[in-house]
């Protein structure tokens, strides 16, 4: 892995994916200032940004406001892709592996929350402050139901958050589970089961395919397990400064932490070309 923030010259850079949290974002959980201008500079020069994120597409939608209007959106851990509001590829799970994944979490125990994040909203049975709060901080669309299994929607993923750690306590108990379906942890706190062979770059692939655009056309950003695959699907591949170590492993490169406003550091370098 190179230097932070190395940028070879001569690049011929078409499409960037970026991950949000831990990666775009700052320690305030917010868009760097200093990535507007560049977005408006990315855009002149053909160059298509597109943020990758377990988050939902409204609120990834939400984020970028007008300048959303040029971009593509890796929602949902690589389950809903969307540009111009127009579908690109989407991969709906089977409701009875919905209904099993609810069970098993209702059946943990130790404290969990579930989210089931379909088409047109995300969905939660508990409503405590604690549990909301989180919720509320990645789902723009959130409804409250009575039964989750009582939910008529398309749902692309269900994410449980762990009010400890999701690597050794929710990720281990959906041993079950991961038998068929695909459970990563995506973050500290949450764990995402969706269908197999889902993931952000498999996303990014077909984004690829349907633009025209090679992996060595490709630049990408990310800082945890759910990044991966999408550091395979790129050849310029970027892992922060507070990357999971199995990052930082995979990525070709390394940029500066998302407190210091890593990404932006190396699309400086990038237009400054």
């Amino acid at each position: 892995m190179t230097s932070s923030a190395s940028v070879a010259t001569g690049l011929d850079i078409r499409l960037i994916a970026v991950d949000m949290d831990g990666t775009l974002l700052d320690e305030r959980g917010r868009v760097p200032e200093d990535l507007w201008p560049l977005l408006d500079r990315l855009r002149e020069r053909g160059i298509l940004f597109a943020p990758a994120s377990g988050r939902q597409y409204a609120t990834l939608r939400r984020e970028f406001g007008e300048r959303g209007d040029h971009m593509v959106f890796i929602a949902e851990n690589g389950t809903y892709v969307v540009r111009e509001e127009e579908e690109l590829s989407s991969d709906p799970m089977d409701p009875g592996a919905v209904r099993e994944v609810v069970a098993t979490a209702r059946a943990m125990g130790h404290d969990v929350g579930v989210v089931l994040c379909g088409k047109r909203s995300a969905y939660i049975e508990r409503t405590d402050d604690a549990f909301r709060t989180e919720a509320d901080r990645y789902y723009a669309r959130l409804q409250s139901v009575a039964d989750l299994d009582e939910v008529d929607d398309e749902i692309l993923k269900v994410a449980i958050y762990d009010f400890g750690d999701a690597e050794r306590t929710t990720a281990p108990a959906l041993t079950d589970v991961a038998a068929h379906l695909q459970v990563v942890v995506s973050g500290e706190h949450w764990v995402d089961i969706m269908n197999p062979g889902v993931n952000k770059g498999r996303a990014l692939r077909r984004l690829q395919e349907v633009l025209g655009v090679t992996a060595a056309q490709t630049m990408a950003f990310g800082d945890y397990l759910n990044d991966l695959e999408m550091m395979d699907a790129a050849e310029h591949s970027y892992a922060m400064a507070n990357a999971h170590p199995e990052v930082a492993s995979r990525a070709r490169h390394a940029a500066p932490s998302n407190r210091d406003h890593g990404v932006v550091r190396v699309l400086e370098q990038l237009l400054a070309e």
